[in-house]
């Protein structure tokens, strides 16, 4: 089988009761703990990339303890952001790009996020995975971020066939209904970082088995 439109339903219901179990992802968690504060989904989306959890966690509360407004950010230097968010992967660059980031903030949009995808793109270090969480949980309009996970799980479902997760996002865009575009990266983040595993998922304790593809799975547990 594959997932389609018809158990789409059925899919996130399933999803939602799971990730009861589950850790939230760091984004989110930081965004529902923080009011939803576009300024620190940004920041922290910025450091989370290839970087576990746990340690995006702690590095994003580090510096918001520090600085919690682009005014607060730009009067640290580079070296001192590197010392808050370390060990964050490549914490050096992402130094760099948070004081670029920053700096932009201040002198192009008053110190405020911007509050479309286009206008995020155009800030260093920002990606569509970046600008469409801003948008989602920063300012809880419609988006669909892609990360790794929902690109990895949406194919292997069936649900859609691309090759890159910006393929995905759009092929989503065109394919999931509308009313649960925001959900979906949440779900999918949480399932496939404890059950639909890159490598060997865990297929025999998955409740959307029944539904799933399995595209591309050789071994699972």
């Amino acid at each position: 089988m594959a997932v389609t439109n018809q158990t789409i339903p059925k899919i996130i219901a399933i999803l939602q009761e799971e990730y009861k179990r589950f850790q939230e992802p760091i984004v989110s968690e930081i965004a529902y703990n923080n009011g939803a504060s576009p300024f620190k989904i940004l920041i922290s989306t910025i450091i989370s990339l290839r970087t576990k959890d746990a340690v995006t966690r702690d590095a994003s509360l580090k510096l918001f303890k520090s600085a919690d407004t682009p005014e607060k950010v730009v009067k640290l230097t580079a070296k001192k952001i590197e010392e808050l968010i370390y060990p964050a992967g490549f914490y050096k660059t992402k130094a760099i790009t948070i004081l670029d980031v920053c700096d932009r903030l201040i002198k192009e949009y008053d110190s405020i996020v911007p509050n479309t995808i286009d206008e995020l793109l155009k800030l260093k270090g920002v990606g569509r995975k970046t600008a469409n969480l801003v948008i989602t949980l920063g300012y809880g309009k419609l988006g669909i971020c892609v990360d790794t996970h929902v690109h990895r799980i949406s194919n292997r479902f069936g649900y859609v066939r691309t090759k890159t997760p910006e393929e995905t996002e759009f092929a989503l865009r065109d394919k999931l209904n509308k009313k649960y575009w925001i959900l979906y990266n949440d779900l999918l983040v949480s399932y496939g970082q404890n059950l639909c595993k890159p490598i060997s998922p865990l297929c025999s304790q998955c409740r959307l088995s029944k539904y799933c593809g399995r595209i591309g799975v050789n071994k699972s547990r």
